[in-house]
């Protein structure tokens, strides 16, 4: 059996995962995210440190985003066609389920093994949850 993966749809969510980051850890959470981690406010040295390790870790950033781009458009193809819940509602709606069913419970250790505050799983499972809807969005809505 033959799965129509539409591989640009797949680029595309990966894409859109990456500006959602930049965003989400930057202009919109980036300080409080720091402070909860432990890092304080940015200086300049611990900002070259970091832009010295940044094109690596951006690369590294982007292949995870395309795998986790390719394994949900299969997860949202089976959905759907199971649901026969179609377009962007079926991705947001099976890429829903996915988080809930996969990334809140295993990031929640986070909390309740490594000590982390509340506040920092909520801004990093937040992040997941509106990736992985923008990724459905995309991958249920612009079909092969």
């Amino acid at each position: 059996m033959e799965i129509p993966i539409n591989y640009l749809a797949v680029l595309a969510a990966a894409i859109s995962n990456m500006v959602l980051g930049f965003l989400w850890y930057g202009p919109l959470f980036g300080k409080m995210w720091s402070q909860l981690m432990g890092w304080g406010e940015m200086t300049p040295e611990k900002m070259a440190e970091m832009q010295k390790k940044a094109r690596s870790a951006y690369a590294a950033s982007f292949v995870g985003a395309l795998v986790m781009s390719y394994v949900l458009a299969h997860a949202i193809i089976f959905g759907t066609t199971y649901t026969q819940m179609f377009g962007v509602l079926g991705g947001m709606t099976g890429a829903f389920w996915y988080w809930l069913g996969f990334v809140a419970p295993v990031t929640v250790g986070s909390v309740l093994w490594d000590g982390k505050p509340w506040k920092l799983w909520f801004i990093n499972a937040g992040y997941y949850l509106a990736a992985m809807l923008v990724m459905g969005a995309i991958l249920g809505g612009w079909t092969a």
